[in-house]
């Protein structure tokens, strides 16, 4: 199973990443957890640069990244029969270069070869809710120092998701508005418990 988790900054990802991967192994599962940028040579080089590099190379670069981590971390640890959980992946790759104008046909376009993940789980929440989340923890790059950030992001995440289920991926939109994170994270270890329930009951 890989499993990828996007959604706009302040939804609460990490820790809604965190707590489903411990529901999961409590319930038997064998689990890997991973992030986008990675901890790969180029995902240290998204970090350092996305300061100061902007547009097409820098979206060149996180797609660059995610090539690389799916061949060198994602796929090695599916073939060992771990369910691989990823906090960003492509949804992510489709919205962040959109704050520097970025065609959304290109990003789509430099995202294409790479790996679909089994479930693509977009957190969803309000604009207000999330610009509230990052007023209290901080901005943490430049495209949350942007006036009316949260409202765009939220935009673009959703022009996104509507473009990855008209190619066929399997996307389990979660709304974070209300839900605390354990609770988020136990929504979508059940979808999941469906995935590892299939291949038992039609052998």
């Amino acid at each position: 199973m890989f499993v990828s988790i996007d959604g706009p900054s302040g939804a609460g990802k990490t820790t809604i990443v965190h707590h489903l991967a411990q529901m999961l192994v409590a319930g038997g599962e064998n689990v890997h957890v991973t992030a986008e940028p990675s901890k790969g040579p180029i995902g240290k080089l998204c970090r350092e640069l996305t300061e100061t590099v902007t547009g097409h190379a820098l979206a060149c670069l996180y797609a660059a990244d995610r090539y690389h981590h799916m061949e060198n971390e994602i796929r090695p640890f599916i073939e060992e029969g771990q369910t691989v959980i990823t906090d960003r992946f492509i949804p992510s790759g489709l919205v962040m270069q959109r704050f520097d104008g970025i065609d959304p046909a290109f990003l789509w376009q430099l995202n294409a070869e790479v790996d679909r993940p089994d479930l693509a789980v977009i957190l969803e929440a309000d604009p207000e809710v999330i610009s509230e989340r990052l007023v209290e923890r901080g901005a943490h790059n430049r495209f949350q120092l942007s006036p009316g950030s949260s409202h765009a992001e939220v935009h673009f995440y959703r022009q996104a998701t509507e473009r990855l289920i008209q190619a066929g991926f399997d996307v389990m939109r979660v709304d974070c508005n209300e839900r605390p994170p354990e609770q988020v994270a136990s929504v979508i270890r059940d979808r999941l418990t469906t995935f590892f329930a299939s291949p038992t009951s039609n052998p």
